[in-house]
């Protein structure tokens, strides 16, 4: 059967005509070349090419075009994944959480306690603090270019096993090694070195567990789950801070225990993980452009992220303006020795752990029941600015468990909400672990900026000037609950 595959005008079958001689309307060849014989082509012959030409483009046109849709709104509705409906199961959301206190606990043992006993026996008590802010700020520098590295590197991971579970196993094991190495350290820069490792492959670990509450939860779900999860973070520092109160003198095992627990933990629920594969391998990327985007996402196109990651990293760097140098707060303030402040340090952490599971559960139930978010960030956040200013009065160890009850209630209220937010949110579905690789540098970038800044108040009028950091901390607080306010597509 004769076919084409160009168009062909008129003007092109009169000439064909004049040249054979032939002038018959009817002949097969000038029927068809006109356009009255309909014969199967790939595209519109004649007269009709002109006329269904708008429809063929249209046709050609992206399926985000057709819909009408903007191409972010086409990618969100239509992931290579898509978003779950149905609730997941008791046994994965359990393993979840566990493994989230898992990590976050072998994360937490050094900055909790373990860095600074080390420290102490590598450098004199003057340097422990500048020693201190800087290995800290180094170390999450390291987590602040990874984290959305390994993130990008899992959204893209094919294979049978799934997108996020090698990434959670080999991450948490070369966490435990790193921290291992660290209790034989014998110099500064060795124990720097172990610690940026740690956290390179712990937030490779971090970036892929993340990702999972997005991949496995469906909205009506994330509240709660991202609640639990969120406390567990929280509570692994009581973990950390009980496990150096236990095991302080010997620090091997104040960096193994930890370790071993984040393995362990992470392993169980690699094993339970309904982690499906991607039907296909996506597009391939390449150029600076690539790097760029795996570091950023646009304010302008996507501000409710942009306003929540803000809001994210002032609150966050409240937090660990106090965190990084609470046990030194602890021996300086409340005139406590090494032990003795652990001691106190596990018992206060203990009291803003438990605050924090209570307020984190219902805040979290209750976002859900009244299906808004903003609300309760705003009022956490203040929570948590006045449980810091309440600090700076702090006088003896009793006080300061008040305060972080204080702490304990507004954070936990914070965490039950702040990640499922985010998650309702996100520019793109099938970027998921990339997307919160970015967001999490709200939580890594204060981390860099935090010991510096806090180190630098503190050293205001002649140094050891706490009060003057615990402010600084407030304000922080009270800006970054400032900032959830203009967020529009969450309530």
């Amino acid at each position: 059967m004769l076919q084409t595959e160009r168009p062909v005008c008129i003007e092109f079958t009169t000439m064909l005509a004049n040249r054979t001689g032939r002038s018959d309307t009817n002949s097969p060849l000038r029927r068809f070349l006109s356009g009255a014989m309909v014969i199967p082509t790939e595209r519109t012959v004649c007269t009709r090419h002109h006329s269904q030409r708008g429809d063929l483009m249209a046709a050609q046109k992206p399926a985000a075009a057709q819909t009408g849709l903007s191409a972010v709104a086409f990618v969100k509705s239509n992931p290579l994944i898509p978003t779950p409906t149905e609730k997941a199961n008791f046994r994965v959301v359990a393993t979840m959480v566990l493994a989230r206190l898992g990590l976050m606990t072998a994360l937490s043992a050094p900055l909790t306690a373990g860095m600074v006993l080390k420290l102490q026996t590598l450098v004199p008590a003057t340097s422990v603090v500048g020693t201190l802010g800087a290995i800290t700020s180094i170390g999450a520098l390291a987590a602040l270019i990874f984290d959305p590295i390994f993130g990008r590197l899992s959204d893209r991971t094919t294979g049978r096993f799934g997108r996020r579970r090698l990434w959670m196993i080999f991450g948490a094991l070369a966490l435990a090694i790193a921290l291992v190495a660290m209790s034989f350290a014998t110099s500064v820069v060795l124990l720097g070195l172990f610690w940026v490792l740690g956290q390179l492959v712990g937030n490779a670990a971090v970036s892929a567990h993340t990702a999972t509450i997005a991949d496995q939860l469906p909205p009506t779900q994330r509240g709660k789950v991202s609640g639990a999860v969120g406390i567990a973070q929280q509570a692994a520092q009581y973990v950390a801070a009980f496990t150096a109160a236990m095991v302080a003198p010997n620090l091997l095992l104040l960096f193994l225990i930890p370790g071993i627990i984040g393995f362990v933990l992470v392993t169980l629920f690699a094993i339970v993980l309904p982690d499906k594969p991607l039907p296909r391998r996506p597009e391939s990327e390449s150029g600076w452009s690539t790097v760029w985007k795996t570091f950023w996402v646009s304010p302008r196109k996507h501000p409710d992220f942009a306003w929540a990651w803000w809001s994210r990293f002032l609150l966050v760097l409240a937090n660990f303006m106090f965190t990084t140098f609470r046990l030194l707060w602890i021996q300086h303030d409340l005139g406590l020795t090494p032990v003795k402040a652990t001691q106190v340090l596990a018992t206060g952490v203990l009291c803003y752990t438990v605050s924090l599971i209570i307020a984190g559960q219902f805040a979290g139930w209750l976002s859900d029941r009244v299906k808004r978010r903003k609300i309760f960030i705003i009022v956490s956040a203040v929570l948590f600015g006045l449980g810091m200013f309440a600090l700076s009065f702090a006088t003896d160890a009793i006080h300061f468990y008040l305060a972080e009850v204080v702490l304990g209630i507004g954070f936990g209220t914070y965490v039950s909400v702040d990640l499922a937010l985010v998650i309702d949110v996100l520019p793109n579905p099938d970027e998921a672990a990339k997307d919160l690789g970015v967001f999490n540098i709200a939580m890594t970038a204060p981390q860099v900026l935090a010991p510096g800044v806090a180190a630098w108040l503190i050293g205001v009028g002649g140094g050891q000037n706490y009060t003057v950091m615990l402010i600084g901390a407030t304000i922080s607080a009270i800006i970054g609950a400032a900032l959830i306010l203009p967020v529009k597509s969450v309530r």
